[in-house]
């Protein structure tokens, strides 16, 4: 028999005193077909699944906009750091705001 037992006391996580910290990502890169599971790898192989997931082909750009809820800022700045070293990929941006409301995307939109 196992009996688990915490030291800490818990208190009911309340979201306007302490909001949730959002990690948010924009991603340019050439557009092939392997960049994208790439940069999902990053956050797969940590079991993260994105909050959201946007990409779209410009021509000669592939943009990918990304949040992850919940990402602490040194996770997220690690994340940012792989981001830039995957082959064809540009530019990375990326933004931390720990009172980012649910619904905003890192572009304001």
């Amino acid at each position: 028999m196992v009996c688990l037992m915490s030291t800490s006391q818990t208190k009911p996580r309340n979201p306007a005193a302490d909001p949730e910290p959002v990690a948010a990502f924009s991603v340019t890169a050439q557009p092939s077909p392997g960049v994208m599971p790439r940069i999902l790898e990053l956050f797969a192989k940590r079991g993260l699944v994105p909050t959201h997931w946007q990409s779209t082909v410009n021509g000669p750009e592939l943009a990918i906009d990304i949040r992850m809820h919940g990402m602490e800022q040194p996770l997220a700045d690690y994340i940012g750091r792989c981001l830039r070293q995957i082959h064809l990929v540009d530019r990375v941006l990326v933004i931390h705001d720990a009172t980012m409301p649910v619904g905003r995307t890192a572009d304001g939109a």
